[in-house]
């Protein structure tokens, strides 16, 4: 019913405006929308993991397991399985079925980033501290771990004849490299490194060896992101410059040698004022926008890929923003603050259209008389009024099953909806949900008036008994 109130031409908005409200529960350090966007992950500094859900602001989940921040969250293609990894070098994969661990895989160093597999969610590739990226298996009840390579692939026209001392002193640093981000392409068959000196190292998943190696930048790739759609990709390095490429086709039967893959770098994205750095980034589903959150500033910035241009700078809190998430299928994006770790939402500005509400409505732009109808004030029997109301009330109401609504998604996917927990345990004064906006706010504050009054009554009335 809202979306039909909603003006069609803010429907077509590609990419959000105003600032729309603000969840707070705990502190949190990531924030991933599912692949239908009804839900978002949040993973907290306490190792909490939180699901809301995202058309009430309402908690679906609260699942416990890290003892230190949660660094990301991965969710499954079908929504059911989701990933965290944590600075307690763990990585747990949740069921929400019932919101129980169905794995817990340990590493010896802390977990930068892991992905789950786009179709299977037994595998994943992780990202660990000061250590080569892994490739884990656990379709089996022993955990498979393959080590994967940060080296860049040599080129295969070298020789050993050809070294010079300074090429051997540059791979002794390339040696050095370490993987920072991980993620899958669209495909599942190859996995996508970035390093921390500037390499993108495309791993074959089936044989664990890099095909393909190219250096787009000298500095620290920190953040690699790729679209719904799989064919755009964006890296955020220390240079201050977010670099976006088109994802060539990566599938075994395109890829005849190597060598061929066209892997360039289509546009770069800086604040050439300010000289901004960038916390972190994301893509919209369709790959024509991009945003960043910027360090030590509360803007979120909005370009646009096909001309590389600025088309938005969202105003957010005082506060500077870290994890920044496009939703799947809406102009709506999501940023966890640093300092009070509340989740901001941006969307855009819909007015509603209640014309939509009957065929009959009109919406007037200055008062008019009203003209009363012949039969608008007629009788009604009480009794028939008052049989049609008890009939209505006989009518069963499905509080917790919900309809199968056609998504996004394709028809060859498993629509997995999560159930409905109405035990879901209480949490403490300070972790209360707080939803922040335009009507929270009105609300808080006749809230507030209320019980300022009600304590002036009070005093009132103990001063009244003291009298007495």
């Amino acid at each position: 019913m809202n979306l039909s109130l909603a003006d069609p031409f803010s429907l077509s908005q590609d990419y959000p405006e105003v600032f729309s409200h603000s969840l707070h529960y705990g502190h949190s350090s990531c924030v991933v929308f599912n692949r239908r966007g009804d839900l978002l992950a949040s993973g907290r500094h306490d190792g909490t993991v939180v699901l809301f859900d995202v058309e009430t602001g309402g908690l679906a989940r609260i699942m416990r397991g890290h003892t230190r921040s949660v660094q990301s969250v991965s969710w499954s293609r079908d929504g059911r399985y989701l990933l965290s990894a944590s600075l307690d070098c763990k990585c747990i994969l949740w069921d929400l079925e019932d919101g129980s661990r169905k794995r817990v895989v340990r590493f010896e160093a802390a977990v930068y980033y892991a992905e789950l597999h786009p179709f299977n969610y037994e595998l994943f590739a992780a990202a660990i501290h000061e250590d080569f990226p892994y490739l884990i298996d656990i379709s089996n009840p022993r955990t498979v771990r393959n080590k994967l390579s940060s080296l860049p692939r040599k080129s295969p026209t070298g020789s050993d004849e050809d070294e010079t001392p300074a090429i051997t002193k540059a791979a002794a640093q390339e040696a050095k490299a370490l993987t920072l981000s991980t993620l899958f392409d669209s495909t599942g068959q190859f996995l996508i490194c970035a390093t921390t000196r500037g390499w993108v190292n495309i791993v074959h998943v089936a044989t664990q060896s890099t095909i393909f190696s190219t250096r787009i930048t000298k500095s620290a790739i920190v953040t690699a992101r790729l679209s719904l759609s799989g064919r755009s990709l964006i890296f955020n390095s220390r240079d201050r410059i977010l670099r976006s490429v088109h994802m060539p086709p990566l599938t075994d039967e395109d890829i005849e040698d190597p060598s061929d893959i066209l892997f360039e770098v289509e546009h770069t994205y800086q604040d050439l004022v300010n000289r901004l750095y960038w916390n972190h980034c994301d893509i919209s589903p369709t790959g024509e926008y991009i945003c960043a959150s910027t360090y030590m500033n509360h803007d979120v910035y909005i370009w646009e890929t096909n001309k590389g241009s600025l088309v938005k700078i969202l105003e957010g809190p005082k506060e500077e923003l870290g994890f920044v998430d496009w939703h799947p299928t809406r102009p709506m994006i999501v940023a966890s603050g640093l300092e009070t770790g509340r989740i901001y939402i941006w969307a855009t500005n819909n007015p509603q259209r209640w014309s939509a509400l009957a065929p009959d409505f009109q919406e007037l732009e200055e008062n008019v008389e009203y003209v009363e109808k012949e039969d608008e004030f007629d009788y009604k029997d009480r009794a028939e009024m008052t049989k049609a109301r008890l009939d209505r009330e006989d009518e069963e109401v499905d509080l917790v099953g919900m309809d199968d609504v056609p998504g996004d998604l394709r028809d060859d996917e498993k629509r997995w909806t999560m159930p409905v927990l109405l035990d879901i345990e209480e949490s403490s004064e300070d972790d209360d949900v707080k939803i922040v906006g335009p009507t929270a706010a009105t609300s808080q504050k006749k809230k507030k008036k209320g019980e300022s009054a009600g304590g002036a009554d009070e005093k009132k009335g103990k001063k009244r008994k003291a009298g007495d």
